[in-house]
């Protein structure tokens, strides 16, 4: 097959050979994208624009437009966002430098233990950082936001610095030009796409934040995410809460915009580097980098160690008592199963998600690459819109899909509202993005010639699917299920809403612990928190361990 690739491009390669297996490929990719673009029609776009529909109906948009404290609230959100993303951008750089240029015993080890926290549920992360500040507060949001995203400014980063060929930057040096400024004018530079890539999308994340922003923010400090959701749930004003999806869906679409332009400049920055690997032992000012970055990952690692601590500090010292407590329903009966039952419906409701969303994400990401690559122009605006428009779950408020698909999902043949999938397809729509991000940046490194080859050979589009893109993207593949798996098994936003009360997942159960008076009920969800990390730390040092050498999977 790679006999006959060569073969053909020593032919020119562009004649009707080959066009007529890419127009095939196009309208393969058409019928493949009807399941995405029904999945997300129904379960996305259709209960959002009920919601919004019905907030316009009640009246009142308007006058929560015009309100004051609704800016104030997109104005906090818009602060702790950009403050958030400024931390985990400085925090981040040291990282990537030490993932990307570095070759020293235990990287690997630091490459699993940065990504942990990324995939760290966000009712892990808010106990953690309650545990280090009870108080909360402006800077407890701040600085859990950027402890969440420091690993996506580290590996998108540290992916495009490891394709940099170092001889720029050493001719620099040669030609008198000082550490510093030989980053600042040769390797900055080219990281720019990168690092603004990163920065869209750490906003975006912490933009719509809200579990940790519920659990230390409180009543105090609000953003526009934990207000929806006050104003849906407790005060049934589907009017405010419209409006204000309708500001926050304003600063999504900007963020994607952002994002979309920065990953297009990276990719094509990564396309003009060399694929060498740069990694070297550091030498001289190069260990300060190395030192902090240590301290860093120290700092990340310090929310982790004190959730640890206090799962087994009791009042009167060390205590198993919240782990032997998951056995039962919490002081007072505080849940209405166990916790080990709870963490059981988190398993089986993550395992569903991540079944639907590897089939959904993955049949996106091959209809965007077979659009993109389609003679056509309209074909390939089509794949950018699609493309695009596949991150829109991330930025939407998780409480408005819920409350849409209680409005919506009744008016289907089967009514999906008491269907235990209801749950799972929730969390899908958190998943599918993510799957898309691992895996298109794959399907599209994949020579186009070989897959003109087995079409020339008379393989068909299944054929040529399993046997060329699926060994190559196989890695992918893994990790983005291990991602969607720990992403589902952490989800809080929707389940929180969706979660039928005899069934709740493990992180739900944890919130309404830690809602609850009592002793027990504070440890017993602290023990709940570090079974969720135990397992998140597992599937991260899964993820590495299918990455193969110098190797990126995805965007990560």
């Amino acid at each position: 097959m790679a006999r006959a690739a060569r073969r053909l491009d020593s032919r020119g390669g562009h004649g009707r050979v080959t066009a007529r297996p890419g127009w095939g490929r196009t309208s393969a990719a058409g019928a493949l994208g009807v399941l995405p673009v029904a999945f997300l029609g129904v379960f996305f776009a259709w209960p959002v624009v009920a919601i919004l529909r019905l907030g316009f109906a009640d009246g009142g948009v308007a006058d929560t437009l015009a309100a004051p404290s609704t800016w104030r609230l997109a104005a906090f959100t818009v602060a702790q966002a950009l403050a958030a993303t400024v931390v985990a951008v400085l925090a981040g750089f040291p990282l990537a430098y030490l993932l990307a240029r570095v070759r020293l015993p235990g990287i690997a080890v630091v490459r699993t233990l940065v990504l942990v926290p990324f995939v760290l549920p966000t009712v892990v992360v808010g106990l953690a950082f309650r545990a280090l500040w009870p108080d909360g507060g402006v800077f407890g949001i701040v600085a859990a936001n950027a402890f969440f995203n420091v690993a996506v400014v580290a590996r998108t980063v540290g992916g495009l610095w490891s394709q940099l060929d170092r001889r720029a930057e050493d001719a620099a040096r040669s030609l008198g030009a000082s550490r510093r400024r030989a980053f600042r004018t040769v390797t900055l530079p080219a990281l720019l796409p990168a690092v603004s890539s990163a920065a869209a999308v750490v906003f975006l994340f912490c933009a719509t934040s809200f579990g940790v922003v519920l659990m230390l923010g409180g009543n105090r400090y609000r953003t526009l995410e934990t207000e929806i959701y006050l104003r849906t749930v407790n005060l049934l004003d589907l009017s405010g809460a419209a409006a204000l999806s309708l500001v926050q869906l304003a600063a999504v679409i900007a963020a994607l915009a952002v994002g979309a332009v920065a990953r297009r400049r990276r990719e094509s920055a990564a396309g003009l580097r060399t694929a060498r690997h740069s990694a070297r032992r550091p030498e001289g000012g190069e260990w300060a980098v190395v030192a902090v970055a240590g301290v860093v990952l120290c700092l990340l690692l310090t929310p982790i160690v004190a959730l640890l601590v206090r799962s087994v500090s009791g009042r009167d010292g060390f205590t198993w008592d919240g782990y032997r407590a998951l056995s039962g329903s919490g002081e007072d009966g505080a849940l209405t199963v166990t916790g080990w039952d709870a963490a059981l419906n988190s398993l089986r409701t993550a395992s569903d998600a991540t079944m639907l969303a590897l089939i959904v994400g993955v049949l996106a990401a091959v209809t965007v690459v077979v659009t993109r690559r389609s003679p056509r122009r309209g074909a390939r605006v089509a794949g950018e819109i699609t493309d695009a428009a596949l991150m829109l779950p991330l930025g939407v408020s998780a409480v408005t899909v819920g409350f849409g698909y209680l409005v919506t999902l009744g008016e289907l043949p089967w009514d999906l509202r008491t269907s235990p999938l209801l749950v799972p397809f929730a969390q899908a729509l958190v998943i599918i993005p993510l799957v898309v991000r691992l895996v298109l940046p794959v399907l599209r490194s994949v020579d186009e010639r070989l897959r003109q080859a087995a079409a020339t050979l008379g393989a068909g589009p299944a054929r040529v699917w399993r046997e060329v893109d699926l060994p190559l993207v196989a890695r992918s593949l893994v990790a983005a299920a291990a991602f969607g798996y720990v992403v589902a098994l952490g989800e809080f936003g929707a389940t929180s809403f969706l979660a039928r009360p005899d069934a709740p997942t493990l992180p739900v159960a944890v919130a309404d612990l830690v809602s609850r008076p009592g002793e027990l009920n504070q440890l017993m969800a602290y023990a709940g928190c570090v079974l969720l990390m135990v397992v998140t730390a597992l599937v991260a040092a899964l993820i590495e361990s299918v990455r193969a050498p110098h190797a990126r999977l995805g965007e990560f």
